[in-house]
């Protein structure tokens, strides 16, 4: 242990901060996606309907859309350290508020420590993402895209890992003691940070004013919109069309939807920080607004490939599988290469007003595609899904291309 915190210490400060944001961003990640699966299978034992559970994550969702707007400007004023730590403690307090008995936990309190949840987490994400331009000088944009692609990835590795966690510690701990650990462990993480966190980190040079939470930066907008476009083009069909198709057609358990579901984000995650040694781009060459546009072209191909298998086939489940890994490939290179283009257009000063509005965006798309992806289901199937999916991965394609990154 001494010889590791000697080498700690030799690091650059710049990447000791980075590396503490990452590990704060980690820890959260993990817990966040371990309650998640410890709420619906909790809720789902005491007899609640797949319906009932699904709204008490409703105002978790709500609750991004919000928060990464002000939260951005709080960080751009405050700094981004109590953005970051507000996050942790807020999730400490969301996990002990569900300790109450069961007579207590209705569906509304549920939703309200869900919200509080949504809120930590979108504060902690925008922070930790907005963190790595304020470290890294402006001109080392291949060493951003590692540093992004690596960060996101992981998040979404670590989320996948967090659903089996869940379910670990409902099975060996209960409910409650699963809740108490989890915020132990978040309170000490959150120590740790207020105590190492650079305390001017992001703080804008001057404190802009909460009538600049609207972006006036057109490329910046045309960004933000391209990610609504292209992540309600994966939640179209992926969050609930899915899941129901998989218990329908394929006849699977909800264990095995959720346990296939979780090892496809784990995936999807190591693609995604795998992303520029994938690419090649390592080199000192980072990538454009035509690049970020021809992958999302390659993902509408891929789509809309994957639709046409699954009408020749009819519906095959093998055909499924395997497009539904090819999907998580070329969606999580667009990912990455939009968490990166972000970063690269942000201003460094106030950084965090510019990546809160755009992840406002991601969860506007969010909320579209689930929306989408439940009504075009009911009424036309997961075929119309996936061709709804294919028009807005073209649009996120179309607008992307118009953003000046240079």
């Amino acid at each position: 242990m001494p010889k590791l915190l000697e080498k700690v210490s030799a690091l650059d400060p710049a990447l000791r901060q980075y590396l503490l944001v990452t590990t704060n961003y980690w820890f959260f990640t993990l817990t966040d996606g371990a309650l998640r699966m410890l709420v619906l299978l909790y809720f789902y034992q005491l007899g609640y309907g797949p319906l009932a559970i699904a709204t008490l994550f409703l105002f978790y969702e709500v609750a991004g859309v919000f928060t990464n707007l002000i939260g951005g400007w709080l960080g751009a004023n405050f700094g981004l350290n109590r953005t970051m730590n507000a996050g942790l403690l807020l999730q400490v307090l969301a996990l002990l508020l569900l300790t109450v008995p069961d007579s207590l936990l209705t569906v509304a309190w549920v939703m309200f420590t869900q919200s509080l949840s949504g809120i930590a987490k979108d504060l902690n994400k925008m922070s930790a993402k907005t963190s790595i331009k304020v470290l890294l000088p402006g001109n080392q944009k291949s060493t951003l895209f590692k540093w992004v692609s690596v960060l996101t990835g992981s998040k979404n590795t670590l989320k996948g890992l967090g659903f089996f966690l869940g379910g670990f510690l409902l099975t060996t701990l209960g409910f409650r003691a699963s809740l108490y650990v989890m915020a132990l462990v978040l309170a000490v993480v959150a120590l740790m940070s207020i105590a190492l966190l650079k305390p001017s980190l992001g703080k804008a040079s001057t404190k802009p004013k909460f009538t600049e939470l609207l972006s006036k930066n057109r490329s910046l907008n045309l960004f933000s919109a391209a990610r609504l476009c292209l992540f309600a083009s994966r939640d179209v069909w992926f969050v609930v069309a899915l899941p129901v198709y998989l218990s329908s057609k394929m006849h699977w358990q909800h264990g095995q939807v959720a346990a296939f579901l979780a090892l496809w984000i784990v995936f999807y995650g190591i693609v995604q920080s795998l992303t520029p040694r994938l690419l090649g781009l390592l080199s000192g060459h980072e990538p454009n607004a035509r690049f970020m546009s021809t992958w999302g072209y390659y993902l509408a191909a891929t789509t809309a490939v994957l639709l046409g298998l699954l009408l020749l086939f009819n519906d095959h489940p093998v055909v499924m599988l395997l497009g539904l890994l090819l999907f998580a490939a070329v969606f999580a290179v667009n990912s990455a290469l939009h968490s990166y283009g972000i970063l690269a257009l942000a201003k460094h000063d106030g950084a965090s007003l510019d990546v809160g509005f755009y992840y406002m965006s991601n969860a506007l798309g969010r909320l579209l595609g689930t929306l989408l992806s439940g009504l075009v289901f009911q009424y036309y199937g997961l075929l119309a899904c996936l061709l709804v999916s294919v028009v807005l991965a073209i649009f996120a394609a179309i607008l992307v291309r118009q953003v000046q990154l240079e």
